[in-house]
């Protein structure tokens, strides 16, 4: 993997996250989801991206 290709993916994946909390968000204020689940669906998402980020680093040929 280049870094070229990194930097889309890393595009790709702000992108999803931040559509992902706002969809979180949405939910949250129309009473779907409490303020705990909304925590706890944050945190998860910031541990899965990031270890995406750190396999993508990894994979990148200096």
């Amino acid at each position: 993997m280049t870094h070229v290709q990194r930097l889309k993916y890393s595009i790709l994946i702000i992108v999803v996250v931040l559509g992902m909390m706002l969809g979180l968000s949405y939910l949250q204020k129309q009473g779907t989801i409490s303020e705990q689940t909304f925590q706890y669906a944050a945190i998860a998402i910031a541990v899965v991206v990031v270890v995406i980020n750190g396999l993508l680093r990894r994979k990148v040929k200096p």
